[in-house]
């Protein structure tokens, strides 16, 4: 098998690299930008809008609409529409909008039919998996129990609590227990705060979403680079959560050099320093980006800052200490956020990355999500573990508005189509996905089907 496994790849990645091409999908354009600059969430979706063919306009499947008198009326807020304009806003409007009534409203809007095809390997047939679940859906949630959601509101709120009260404390305490006690849980309630903001950071706009901020990270970049782009293109070469790492971390099957090979020591030492260095980052496209300042930033944006400034008001030490305090409880924050999500559903040989081989380049979306998601049996069933460890993810990554605690709710007829559609939804163990991301790292040959998956005629038993 491995002389197979490198001639596949050479000679893919070869046909990818003369047509400037996917690997997997070798139909697509490679995206434009993503190997340039700092690759952040705004660079992304201007290479998006290179791609994309909405002509500056929105486009969904093989339509161009002018959403632009439907802005301040979007149900979700206008910020939805205004990162996405000049883009294909295909999946986004699939996944986005469970109830068909939405249909309708987008018609008002068409202006002409798209000239180029879809810059996308995904379809959403009405009788393909994604679309038939997403109907039963629709009636399950008619069944869930109302203000069910209160459960994963006081979770965060609890959360973000104990993040002021221990924060503060590890300023104002002389004990050295109390204070590294403090600090550590501090540290720890951070980062969930943020892992738990992401429930909020899919949906309409809403004041809980700003916790998310408390990291120094944009949470308009994280709609972006998690929500726009990593959410719809999931492990494909338009996840910028997969190249935002590179060359540092490579988690695609490819011939890799000896840095990306020391990924786990990479990781060790960069992950403290994420919050810190994105914040910086975002700062220093203000001197290359023209009007990036008056297009980009917000108040939200200062929030990261109103941490320090409460830790020092409360405990009245001076300013540099709380300061000083801080910023071991932000790096701390960072490196636990990091290792949760790089370990929590999408790094494992046995999940589908760009440059494995496909046995469909038109997948239906929602079965390429199964291909792309691993969840955990240790998280699973606990709705605390799932809003801090990003739980349930292949059901979450399928229908990313609804509320955490309302999935549950939808497992049984999850499963049922899974079963009929044949969705390859696994679970494994926390420590497998750990080992398996670290596999990710050293993996050079790219997953290849079997005579079955290659040949769906072929019988069981043959």
């Amino acid at each position: 098998m491995p002389p197979r496994d490198a001639d596949y790849l050479e000679i893919a990645q070869q046909r990818a690299l003369e047509k400037k091409t996917h690997v997997s999908f070798p139909q697509l354009k490679y995206p434009s930008l993503r190997d340039d600059g700092l690759r952040d969430p705004v660079q992304w979706l201007e290479g998006k809008a290179m791609d994309d063919g909405a002509e500056g306009l929105w486009r969904v499947h093989d339509k161009i609409y002018d959403l632009t008198p439907f802005l301040d009326k979007h149900p979700g807020g206008e910020e939805w529409l205004e990162l996405t304009q000049g883009t294909d806003i295909t999946e986004a409007f699939e996944t986005h909008h469970i109830n068909p009534s939405v249909e309708k409203v987008l018609e008002k809007y068409y202006v002409k039919d798209a000239s180029t095809p879809r810059n996308s390997p995904f379809t959403f047939k009405d009788d393909g998996f994604y679309r038939t679940l997403k109907r039963a859906v629709r009636e399950e949630i008619k069944k869930i129990p109302p203000n069910v959601s209160k459960r994963a509101d006081l979770i965060i709120d609890s959360l973000f609590t104990t993040l002021l009260i221990t924060s503060a404390l590890s300023c104002w305490a002389t004990n050295y227990w109390v204070v590294m006690s403090s600090y550590l849980i501090a540290s720890l309630t951070l980062a969930w705060v943020v892992v738990a903001s992401h429930n909020y950071i899919h949906r309409k706009s809403n004041w809980r979403m700003y916790l998310f901020n408390l990291s120094l990270w944009s949470y308009r970049d994280f709609r972006v680079s998690h929500a726009l782009s990593h959410h719809l293109y999931t492990n494909t070469l338009i996840d910028i959560e997969i190249s935002a790492f590179e060359p540092l971390i490579a988690w695609n099957p490819r011939e890799k050099t000896l840095l990306p090979k020391l990924a786990i020591l990479t990781e060790l030492l960069t992950f403290p320093f994420v919050f810190l260095s994105n914040f910086l980052k975002r700062f220093a496209l203000n001197f290359f980006k023209k009007d990036f300042f008056k297009k980009h930033y917000r108040w939200h944006d200062s929030i990261g800052f109103y941490l320090p400034l409460w830790m020092w008001l409360v405990s009245g030490v001076p300013l540099y200490d709380a300061f000083i305090n801080w910023l071991w409880i932000l790096c701390t924050g960072s490196f636990i956020f990091l290792m949760i999500g790089s370990n929590a559903a999408h790094h494992h040989p046995k999940i589908f990355k760009d440059g494995d081989e496909v046995s469909d380049p038109n997948p239906d979306w929602g079965m390429h999500e199964m291909e792309a998601v691993m969840d955990r049996t240790d998280i699973s069933g606990s709705l605390f573990r799932v809003m801090t460890f990003f739980g349930d993810h292949a059901i979450h990554h399928l229908f990313p508005t609804l509320d955490h605690a309302m999935l549950p709710y939808l497992y049984p007829v999850f499963l049922e189509h899974c079963q009929k559609f044949r969705a390859n939804f696994r679970m494994t163990t926390s420590l497998d996905l750990l080992i398996g991301q670290i596999k990710m790292t050293l993996k050079t040959q790219p997953t290849l089907l079997s005579e079955k998956e290659r040949n769906p005629l072929i019988d069981k038993d043959d």
